[in-house]
């Protein structure tokens, strides 16, 4: 792709976002959420393959449904009490379409069915930007209008957990594990937005953490399905020794960094009386951790003449920068040692 038309698209995706982030209106922030589609779309269908123009009409017709049904539920906000501002959401009615709309957005299950065939017809750099940046939008918003209706944010939680979990059992490809991890982090940032917005904001900072790190070391070994994995330990034999400690950490296993936000959510949940629902989350924190924990022994405990029937592809040497990979990984596996101070300033 032209250098001048990536930054201008580039430009649109960060622009898209910041209306967004500084709108206080509802026709800003529909407009921003619009700017982010559109921006991104190019650069999903840049590669012209058929599956990754499936992937982008998928991704289309989805957004511009939840961005219709944002559309249509401000309006129905501004009919039913006459004002715009997006924290003066106070009818249930509109409340509850915009929270669905947002889900769609983001990939919330029982709305999450778009999201793993969209990032499976993408490359892996299109589809780190779809697993993260484009989340922040919607966050805004949600974080914004507070949702009313606590029981739909506890069902939208724990479902998608469970189906992030579920859905990754089976998968080879690791584009489409990456979208169920997505589906089951999202389910538990919405599970406590409710009782600590800045609780949910840690979650999502260090889920997009530990998703750069996942994304950029399978970027390194050009991988995309689990046989290809088992075969990255010749290239790149340090990585793939820290490479299962990043996947655990994205299963939230202590002493890593993604033990934090669990242990904190679990607490929280538990403070505020849900301890069934703190107990589902846990049991499909689990079901997660069978394909991360499927992933590493694919990648570092199968080495030849064990290895999984793969065969090895043509290994060029890789052009991919390594200090991001490296501060990012340092910061998936190492952060645990901060809660305290994290806790105090949540909870200041």
């Amino acid at each position: 792709m032209n250098p001048y038309i990536l930054a201008i698209l580039l430009f649109g995706l960060g622009l898209g976002t910041t209306i967004t982030f500084a709108s206080s209106h509802w026709l800003l922030a529909w407009m921003g959420l619009e700017m982010n589609t559109l921006a991104i779309m190019p650069l999903m269908a840049q590669h012209h393959h058929p599956r990754a123009i499936e992937a982008t009409t998928k991704y289309f017709l989805t957004q511009a449904a939840a961005a219709a049904t944002l559309l249509f539920a401000s309006v129905t906000n501004a009919w039913l009490t006459g004002q715009w501002e997006i924290q003066q959401i106070t009818h249930p009615l509109p409340s509850t379409m915009i929270t669905l709309a947002l889900a769609l957005k983001i990939g919330l299950a029982p709305l999450h069915a778009w999201l793993p065939e969209v990032l499976q017809g993408l490359d892996l750099t299109t589809g780190l930007i779809l697993s993260t940046w484009q989340k922040l939008a919607p966050f805004a918003l949600i974080l914004q209008i507070q949702p009313s209706s606590s029981t739909l944010l506890i069902i939208l939680g724990l479902a998608s957990a469970l189906i992030g979990g579920w859905g990754g059992l089976n998968q080879t490809q690791l584009r489409k594990i990456l979208a169920y991890s997505s589906i089951a982090h999202l389910g538990w940032m919405i599970l406590v937005l409710q009782f600590s917005p800045s609780l949910t904001l840690l979650t999502l900072l260090t889920y997009f953490i530990m998703t750069f790190s996942t994304f950029l070391v399978f970027k390194l070994n050009k991988a995309t399905n689990i046989n290809t994995l088992a075969t990255s330990w010749t290239k790149a034999p340090t990585l793939t020794a820290l490479a299962p400690l990043i996947l655990l950490s994205l299963g939230g296993l202590p002493p890593l960094t993604g033990f934090m936000p669990k242990w904190l959510i679990l607490q929280e949940l538990t403070k505020q009386g849900l301890a069934p629902t703190a107990t589902l989350a846990a049991l499909s924190a689990l079901l997660s951790l069978y394909f991360y924990l499927r992933l590493s022994y694919a990648m570092s405990l199968t080495i030849s003449p064990n290895n999984l029937t793969g065969t090895t592809p043509w290994r060029f040497s890789s052009t991919q920068l390594t200090y991001p990979l490296a501060t990012s990984t340092a910061m998936t596996i190492c952060l645990l040692p901060l809660t305290p101070a994290i806790s105090a300033l949540l909870n200041p």
